[in-house]
């Protein structure tokens, strides 16, 4: 039995499905971590969420920022952006059932045995562990919850931008939120940047990536989101894996097995952009 920690996928289902044959992969044996956004930039969005579903019982998925901007849509609280390609989703007759499967999805899932984490985006140093979970906790009940639909309609926004223990309602969720799905520079408070989305040079003054802001553990911090670090985290203070490498932008799909620490690169088939 191994257990593989995957990036984003965003569509690229002929590099998913080759990447599983490569492993050797078996449902019945082997398990697998999805570091979220498994849809949307890529030509095949309904097949990797269809493929994500049927194999519900040996995944482990965690919501990255396509993920829940897909399920605002699906719910009429956002609109398809031009670069999109969540349409074929939207369409298919069984589109409800998707988004229930995909809102009842975790922010946050942890091996404690081997010490990882895997969120989409990362976590604050400022937070523990059990924090960090609790926090996910919050904001997973109200995605799974009657109130999902009132979250959703003010879930986009960049505020407040730092996290405060007193932060309450909708302000609350779309803080814990941000953090865990769209986090990359952060600056010495917590205080998230929002602008920058590029290389570790696009750094806005007084900010840095979060994973080079040291912490008070030593687990390994799996995450996606980032594809322009290519699978690395020069200068970081904390274990982290990054696995997003850039597999809609011509990169790679990446898996980590987290036992051995082996990455198995499967190259993609889109154009590089």
């Amino acid at each position: 039995m191994a257990t593989y920690a995957i990036g984003d996928l965003q569509g690229c289902y002929a590099e998913f499905e080759a990447l599983l044959a490569r492993l050797d992969f078996s449902p019945s044996r082997d398990r697998l971590w999805l570091a979220g956004d498994l849809v949307n930039r890529g030509p095949r969005s309904l097949a990797c969420l269809r493929k994500s579903i049927e194999l519900d019982g040996a995944v482990s998925v965690v919501l990255g920022n396509h993920d829940l901007h897909l399920l605002a849509v699906a719910r009429g609280h956002g609109k398809l952006k031009r670069a999109d390609t969540l349409e074929a989703i939207l369409a298919a007759p069984d589109c409800e059932a998707m988004m229930e499967w995909l809102r009842r999805q975790p922010l946050l899932i942890a091996d404690r045995q081997r010490n990882c984490v895997m969120t989409h985006a990362g976590i604050l140093p400022q937070w523990s562990l059990d924090q960090a979970a609790a926090l996910a906790g919050e904001a997973e009940a109200v995605l799974r919850g009657d109130g999902v639909d009132d979250f959703l309609a003010v879930m986009y926004g960049n505020r407040p931008a730092r996290w405060e223990p007193a932060l309450t309602g909708e302000e609350r969720i779309r803080a814990i939120v941000n953090v865990f799905t769209r986090m990359r520079f952060i600056a010495a408070d917590g205080t998230l940047d929002f602008a920058a989305k590029e290389g570790l040079d696009s750094a806005p003054d007084g900010f840095a990536p979060w994973f080079t802001w040291p912490r008070d553990d030593d687990a390994t911090l799996l995450f996606g989101h980032w594809a322009a670090l290519e699978g690395r985290t020069p200068g970081a203070r904390v274990r982290a894996e990054a696995l997003d490498t850039g597999c809609v932008w011509g990169g790679s799909l990446t898996a980590l097995n987290l036992d051995s620490g082996e990455r198995i690169v499967e190259p993609s088939r889109q154009p590089r952009r």
